[in-house]
């Protein structure tokens, strides 16, 4: 409905949003919302409150708002030093996969001085519902954020109501004082901006944080040193948290020791002691949706894209059964928004291997004969052709393509990954790392290629 409005009238949506924006004002109507319960998977019971999570729905409206001062509070997180270089979420160039070729550049580069590397896994216990509004806004003030942005922040963590419809319950608001709300569009940025003091610096050691999610790396001579310094770094962490409400979930905390592919000693099976629980390392685990192992295999990551992928087109295929059903380009639709995100994650960041290559293109056929009801005979580079879906290895090379445009674009204030290049490589940044320094992100392409697979002139024949 806002677009046609828009689209009628461009200047009325602008003319409501700033003189909200220029009195600092959120309005107590669009302060009311409506919480959705849902649980959170793969817990062994649901008989606490923690087992769920509320999302919020809120007015469109509302949202318009949220979002236009998300953007205007991004633009000032760099110049007021907000947000932690390696904090990645809530501004633009920065994403999982940025997150996830950081680590693995820095480990690497790690083994190449000879240290040994290990990373502590820890996730911030509630997250967004310990945010307290008068520790948040006095952070905005002593950064120097603008007066207006923390006004309207103030009051738009004031005065808010939140309904839960159950069955046969009452429509009633009860006031809601802590925490910012899940779904709304400027709630992971102030979380960001919140915790960003908990990014300590050390030598050697790094941290990595995506909203609640933070990996503490870091490297010495020995993996039992290493042990020491992440249980001395946490209990630094704890202290730091402590002051704005901040906790970590000692159950989720996974422990990972990483080692080279040239290493000949036995894996390290030294645990660790985190309030008085042990955590041994561990051999595969999973953060931000990668699965990471300690020589950064990504077989055990792509074969289980490859699992989810098949689950989802087994569900999907209920949906529209070949040759009947749902129209063919709602089908397409289907294959570019949800097989072919879930098949290719982290494929800006890892190749996969031949082996699970083959498997994955011999996958994406098959989406190409539900799509084109053709026969199982039908020769592959026509079936592409007529599904209008390209090959797996053209979508790889585009979107590693992409990732390695979007790191040149980018300047170390906004993206410290763009600081690794080597001087061979045209940025827009002068600033250049050690040449130790320079790993994984190095064999980044950097070129732009275009998606053209419809038409592939043979360059043998000669034509005129």
């Amino acid at each position: 409905m806002w677009k046609s409005v828009y689209r009628l009238k461009p200047s009325l949506l602008p003319c409501l949003l700033d003189t909200l924006l220029a009195h600092g004002f959120h309005p107590p109507s669009r302060k009311k919302a409506l919480g959705i319960v849902l649980d959170k998977p793969g817990k062994p019971s649901y008989d606490s409150p923690s087992s769920f999570r509320v999302i919020v729905l809120r007015r469109m409206l509302a949202k318009i708002l949220e979002r236009v001062v998300a953007s205007r509070l991004s633009a000032q997180a760099t110049i007021c030093s907000l947000i932690y270089p390696f904090q990645c979420r809530s501004l633009p160039r920065r994403s999982s996969a940025d997150a996830a070729l950081v680590l693995q550049h820095n480990v690497e580069s790690f083994h190449r001085l000879r240290y040994k590397v290990s990373t502590l896994f820890l996730d911030v216990n509630g997250g967004f519902d310990n945010v307290e509004s008068p520790s948040l806004l006095s952070l905005l003030r002593r950064k120097g954020v603008s007066p207006y942005l923390i006004q309207w922040v103030g009051s738009f963590l004031r005065d808010r109501t939140c309904h839960l419809p159950f069955q046969r319950s009452p429509r009633l608001f009860p006031p809601v004082s802590v925490g910012v709300r899940q779904g709304s569009p400027i709630s992971p940025l102030l979380f960001v901006i919140y915790v960003s003091s908990l990014h300590l610096e050390s030598p050697r050691s790094l941290i990595i944080s995506y909203i609640d999610g933070f990996a503490v790396t870091v490297a010495s001579p020995s993996y039992r040193t290493n042990v020491h310094l992440l249980q001395k770094s946490f209990s630094s962490l704890k202290r730091k948290a402590s002051p704005i409400n901040i906790s970590f979930s000692v159950p989720k905390t996974e422990l990972i020791h990483w080692r080279t592919t040239r290493s000949n000693e036995s894996p390290c099976s030294h645990p660790g002691q985190l309030e008085g629980q042990l955590f041994y390392p561990e051999s595969r685990l999973k953060w931000l949706g990668f699965i990471f192992t300690p020589f950064f295999d990504p077989r055990s990551h792509f074969s289980r894209r490859f699992t989810l992928a098949n689950a989802a087109l087994a569900t999907i295929h209920h949906l529209s059964p070949s040759g009947k059903g749902r129209p063919l380009y709602l089908c397409l639709s289907l294959a570019r928004s949800l097989l072919a995100p879930i098949l290719l994650y982290a494929s800006a960041v890892w190749n996969p291997p031949q082996s699970i290559m083959n498997t994955m293109s011999v996958f994406w056929c098959r989406v190409c004969r539900w799509i084109t009801n053709c026969f199982s005979t039908t020769n592959a580079i026509c079936l592409h052709r007529e599904a209008c879906l390209p090959p797996l290895t053209l979508l790889i090379r585009h979107q590693r393509s992409l990732a390695g445009l979007r790191l040149i674009c980018s300047t170390p204030e906004i993206n410290h990954a763009s600081a690794r290049f080597p001087k061979s490589v045209l940025t827009f940044s002068p600033h250049r790392a050690p040449l130790l320094a320079r790993g994984t992100i190095t064999t980044q392409p950097y070129l732009f290629v275009n998606l053209d697979w419809r038409y592939t002139p043979d360059k043998t024949k000669n034509t005129r």
